[in-house]
């Protein structure tokens, strides 16, 4: 949280912004003389617009943002309606789990949308909304959305005078019950199935925390593995979160000033870390969920562990699902993500070739895209790598394919520095060495018989713009040698 890298103050700004427009939503809805339940809903929804929505382009985030009240509104009246009817609610819960899952297909606006629509449900079980209290709800939330959105596109619009990051699409997905977001739909609901009943033979009024954590669990996960890491994180951070808030929650006790500025800092502590780390993102939910707590007066030591209970319940749910379920292994998911980053490699390389000394910008889309899929291939190994991992030998076979990847990325970014060289010019020795890389990626890709080979041409040095552009070319062909010995061997999980 520390330490890690905030380019150009991304992460800085994104977690200011958040906390102006959760400030301006709260404030909009007391000016509007709503009630506190009113009041935490309505920020809640800012929260989530502002969180939840990462379209690239800023008219796909207005469009995204448009379309919340779409798919959040009809299922907090659902959940409003059935809350006397526990087996029908439950029920209820379970279908918008499978159907928020599911709409991961769609890309980041369907994921949003299907976060907001499993919040909705999840706020009106917090929040024991009946159908009396949907007017006001329905106020406070539109109002939440509108102070979200007057931030985000008016007050401070950042991402307009920024570019648009590089997004890379995930691997061709095939149909049916093979496409990993449906298989994960269905582990989703499985895990909530369990979180369901755990949740409820621990507490009939609390029990959707354990719903909540085992969704939690499953957003932004495509492998077993990335969701065992996850649910690991989140317990943990859930645990130092509670501590925390037997020494800060318990103490403040709802007092409404220093409840708002602690509630300041646990957004942005939310939005600051969530890039960098769940376990800290997570502990400031669990000290804002205190917090919001203290403020309706209901509040005490035993809830917290109680908190913690269910979180753990719902952590199991998923366990049992990512295990049973339809598993979508992290070998078949790293692999797929590691043949596109080298089918991106073979790109860039022959790009390079074919626009020697005149095609810097599309060079410069070569790169940026390979710093996205390595970014992509990291988290898919994230659970191999992690420093808990009992599998030494593949979490240290795991590490040195991410480094090889890492040089052939910085071999690239070289080469197309070099290319882009007013003085560079054709060279057959260039155009020969670029060709045999395309094909050693071929043949890595398609596991060939034979083993990759280094060849015995090494640039002479005499630092030309062509024997630089050679040299880089050769550490490439050295890593997807050395890439190749490592990946005849799967490492599964």
């Amino acid at each position: 949280m520390f330490v890690a890298p905030d380019p150009d103050l991304a992460r800085l700004r994104f977690a200011a912004r958040a906390v102006a427009g959760v400030a301006v939503a709260v404030a909009a809805i007391g000016f509007a003389g709503l009630p506190l339940p009113a009041v935490v809903a309505g920020g809640l929804a800012a929260m989530l617009a502002l969180f939840t929505v990462a379209d690239p382009r800023v008219p796909q985030q207005v469009v995204t943002t448009a379309l919340l009240p779409v798919a959040g509104y009809p299922v907090l009246a659902l959940a409003a309606w059935l809350h006397p009817y526990v087996f029908a609610r439950d029920v209820a819960f379970l279908a918008v789990v499978f159907a928020g899952a599911y709409a991961r297909r769609w890309g980041t606006r369907g994921h949003a949308l299907g976060v907001f629509a499993f919040m909705m449900f999840f706020a009106a079980q917090f929040l024991r909304a009946g159908p009396v209290l949907l007017p006001e709800l329905y106020a406070a939330l539109t109002i939440g959305l509108g102070a979200a959105a007057l931030v985000r596109f008016g007050l401070w619009c950042y991402e307009r005078r920024t570019p648009v990051p590089h997004t890379v699409t995930p691997p061709e997905q095939p149909a049916g019950l093979r496409r990993p977001t449906t298989r994960q739909a269905f582990q989703a609901v499985a895990a909530a199935a369990f979180a369901v009943i755990g949740g409820e033979l621990l507490s009939q009024d609390r029990w959707y925390w354990a719903v909540g954590a085992a969704w939690w669990i499953f957003v932004n996960t495509a492998s077993r593995g990335e969701t065992l890491v996850r649910g690991f994180r989140r317990v943990l951070g859930t645990v130092i979160g509670i501590v925390a808030g037997l020494g800060i929650a318990l103490p403040v006790n709802g007092a409404p000033v220093p409840t708002a500025v602690l509630v300041g800092v646990c957004v942005f502590g939310i939005f600051y870390t969530a890039a960098v780390s769940y376990s800290w993102m997570m502990f400031f939910v669990t000290v804002l969920a205190g917090l919001l707590y203290g403020l309706l007066g209901v509040l005490h030591p035993g809830l917290l562990v109680l908190r913690l209970e269910e979180t753990a319940v719902g952590a199991v749910g998923a366990l049992l699902a990512v295990l049973l379920v339809l598993p979508v292994t992290t070998h078949a998911t790293t692999d797929a993500w590691i043949q596109r980053a080298l089918h991106a490699v073979r790109d860039a390389t022959g790009a390079a070739a074919r626009h020697i000394g005149g095609a810097e910008q599309s060079l410069e889309r070569h790169v940026e895209e390979l710093d996205a899929l390595l970014g992509r291939v990291r988290v898919s190994l994230a659970p191999l790598v992690h420093p808990l991992s009992p599998l030494r030998s593949r979490r240290a076979r795991a590490t040195r394919v991410l480094a090889l990847l890492d040089d052939c990325v910085r071999q690239v970014r070289g080469l197309a520095e070099v290319v882009a060289h007013p003085h560079a010019s054709h060279d057959q020795r260039l155009l020969a060495a670029c060709g045999r890389v395309e094909a050693a990626v071929q043949r890595l890709v398609a596991r060939g018989p034979e083993p990759l080979t280094v060849p015995d041409t090494v640039p002479s040095g005499d630092g030309s713009v062509v024997e630089r552009a050679l040299a880089h070319v050769h550490g490439l062909e050295r890593s997807l040698a050395e890439l190749d010995g490592h990946l005849r061997e799967p490492v599964p999980a």
